[in-house]
């Protein structure tokens, strides 16, 4: 069978906030509003208890982007845009070492070890944080697709398929969440990296397709994240053969310890300091991985080389397994 993708590339998958960067990514919107950080994600915490004595269910890991909303809709935070999220990310202040391993891991299909082969290094992010506001950093240029929350300004009203011109307010502002992103569904977007429905609409996530014709099979994926909520993915990717990394702030010793705790329970296969630079264990590691993984896309290669061909015909030497023609009637070769 053929290939639907030539299953050459590397996808370096990353999360985001205290992964890539130390803290929070929401951190710049709160001190361009003046908004006490602490307060915020204090309500936050607050929200699941508070909603569950009314009787409702609300998830955790997102709830935070309907108090977003509420901030906005009441004042402290109004005339919020996707393109005033944008402009604040580039505030974003990332982890020592970062965009430059990024680069780094890029350039490893074109150094002299693997530059015969068509092999490719593509990084993802996947964060319950603001999608606008990673698009707007400094790192986004690396970066191949983003998978995060987003919002929406200007919603479109009910029967709108029956006008024929849409008005936009004059005021934009973001009113409505478009698209979120928690913990578990974090695994979906592993299955759209691995299928390619990221880069083809036409496949959809759950479409069956044949291992060997997806674009990027998980065992050529890292995931590298800082902690326990990221343990659904850590899972799919380690048992489907993928590289999995757990980083921790190196000034925090709890951090270590939850790191070294995924690693005892084989949740992940290693675990380092968020500091990226060149010779830090996580840098070193990262480009040891990508490095064997590309060693062992060529030895898959080869085996699936071996395994199509056949050995070419070969003359006989004299011998018992050779035929002598002089005493052989004639009409007996044609038989």
């Amino acid at each position: 069978m053929l290939q639907i993708h030539g299953q050459n590339i590397i996808a370096c998958v990353w999360d985001f906030d205290k992964t890539l960067i130390p803290g929070y990514m929401q951190t710049p919107l709160f001190n361009h509003y003046s908004i006490d950080e602490a307060k915020f994600w204090k309500e936050v915490n607050e929200l699941p208890s508070l909603y569950s004595s009314r009787g409702l269910t609300v998830s955790p890991d997102t709830i935070y982007l309907n108090h977003l909303l509420s901030y906005v809709k009441n004042g402290p935070m109004r005339g919020l845009t996707n393109q005033k999220l944008l402009e604040l990310g580039a505030e974003l202040k990332f982890c020592p070492g970062l965009p430059e391993l990024f680069e780094e891991l890029l350039g490893i299909a074109n150094s002299v070890e693997f530059e015969s082969y068509d092999f490719k290094v593509e990084h993802y992010i996947i964060s319950t944080g603001l999608s606008q506001m990673i698009k707007g950093s400094q790192i986004f240029s690396f970066v191949e697709d983003v998978f995060a929350c987003e919002f929406i300004e200007s919603p479109v009203p009910p029967n709108f398929m029956n006008q024929s011109e849409l008005s936009l307010p004059l005021d934009l502002e973001i009113s409505q969440v478009g698209m979120t992103v928690d913990n578990t569904i974090k695994t979906r977007f592993i299955f759209e990296i691995n299928k390619g429905s990221n880069k083809n609409s036409s496949i959809d996530v759950n479409t069956s397709i044949p291992h060997q014709d997806r674009r990027v099979p998980i065992d050529q994926m890292l995931y590298v994240a800082d902690g326990p909520s990221d343990v659904p993915v850590f899972a799919v990717v380690k048992q489907m053969g993928g590289k999995t990394y757990a980083v921790y702030d190196p000034s925090n010793e709890r951090e270590f310890e939850q790191t070294c705790d995924l690693v005892e329970r084989s949740r992940v296969h290693n675990n380092g300091p968020a500091d990226y630079r060149s010779h830090s264990p996580t840098s070193i590691w990262m480009k040891q991985k990508v490095k064997e993984i590309m060693r062992q896309m060529i030895k898959k290669r080869q085996n699936q080389l071996d395994a199509r061909s056949s050995n070419p015909p070969k003359h006989l030497s004299s011998g018992e397994n050779s035929i002598d023609l002089k005493n052989v009637k004639q009409d007996t070769l044609w038989k």
